[in-house]
């Protein structure tokens, strides 16, 4: 029989693994960290409980200590979600709410999180910040994060990305096609990564969300979301990774019909540019983020979707889509 015992005056560290790095996360506080460990469990990363190097990722939070004042001086702007950034080359520090990121590039990389309360469990703004420093981190690495749905053509290893903000419709879209029996890594957030001579795509977070609005083609702006196990609905397993061979840039058109659109290579690329902000944000790893941009696009064929309420109709997103992925 195994006994645990938890020092409250000590951080409890966890790690987790995400294509070959390793993320070492602690917190003094106790309700924080039962908060931060709920989030990493919606997260496609690997718990691992006894790692055998050091991290290349150090993230830690704090909460209700003095935040710190952002130094003058560095370039500043607006970012989503109503934050702020403060760049320097190898450093940034985010502002969000009621708390404070401030990442420096070392070995490992560390990322400081300083909350000014301790958040509610449905308060937002915890999920949106820790997001920003794992995301941020990583793309030391070169996992560049995507607001983009992933799904597979069945009977096939082809992926095709949905692309879109908040929102667009990429939710149910991903729910219409895994209904039909394709594949899936993920309904909201991708990471990417050059392995090899290609773009790979891997899911980040793990459950699905569906609005409202999924019930409504026309309505842009969703009430609430509901949030489950995929596994739980979908017959067809989740993919880890995949190698994307479409785009689909998605928008609720509001019209019966769904319009696809092919898009030509500076479209593709001027797209994938708007959907990945952090790309000319990030400074200190723009041009790599751009690298692998401009090599998805090559790999890829893209199009505009606008999304009709045919789409919600029986296995109509998996002919319609299906149609110009060959599928």
């Amino acid at each position: 029989m195994h006994e645990f015992f938890s020092v409250l005056d000590r951080p409890a560290p966890q790690s987790f693994a995400v294509a070959g790095r390793l993320l070492f996360i602690q917190s003094f506080d106790p309700q924080l960290r039962t908060l931060i460990e709920r989030l990493f469990s919606g997260w496609q990363l690997t718990p691992v409980s006894f790692p055998e190097r050091k991290p290349d990722i150090q993230i830690s939070f704090t909460c209700g200590a003095e935040i710190p004042v952002v130094p003058s001086g560095l370039t500043e702007f607006e970012v989503a979600a109503g934050g702020r950034c403060y760049a320097a080359s190898e450093e940034y520090y985010l502002e969000l709410g009621n708390s404070v990121m401030h990442l420096a590039r070392g070995n490992p990389v560390n990322v400081s999180v300083w909350l000014k309360e301790l958040p509610g469990p449905s308060d937002p703004e915890l999920a949106r910040v820790t997001s920003f420093a794992v995301c941020a981190a990583l793309r030391r690495f070169g996992m560049f994060d995507m607001h983009s749905a992933a799904v597979v053509i069945p009977n096939s290893e082809v992926g095709v990305l949905l692309i879109g903000p908040s929102g667009s419709g990429k939710s149910t879209l991903t729910l219409q096609l895994a209904t039909a029996g394709w594949g899936y890594l993920s309904d909201d957030e991708l990471l990417l990564s050059v392995v090899g001579d290609e773009v790979q795509a891997r899911g980040f977070r793990s459950f699905f969300a569906l609005s409202s609005a999924a019930a409504n083609a026309n309505q842009p702006k969703p009430a609430f979301k509901t949030c489950f196990e995929p596994s739980t609905v979908f017959t067809s397993p989740p993919v880890a990774r995949v190698v994307p061979r479409f785009l689909l840039f998605a928008n609720i058109g509001g019209a019966q019909n769904t319009e696809l659109h092919e898009l030509t290579q500076t479209e593709i690329m001027a797209h994938l540019i708007r959907a990945c902000p952090w790309a000319t944000y990030d400074t200190a790893i723009a041009g790599a983020n751009l690298d692998l941009l401009a090599h998805l696009a090559r790999q890829s064929k893209g199009f505009k979707l606008m999304a009709g309420t045919d789409l919600l109709e029986p296995n109509q997103a998996s002919r319609i889509i299906g149609s110009v992925c060959g599928a």
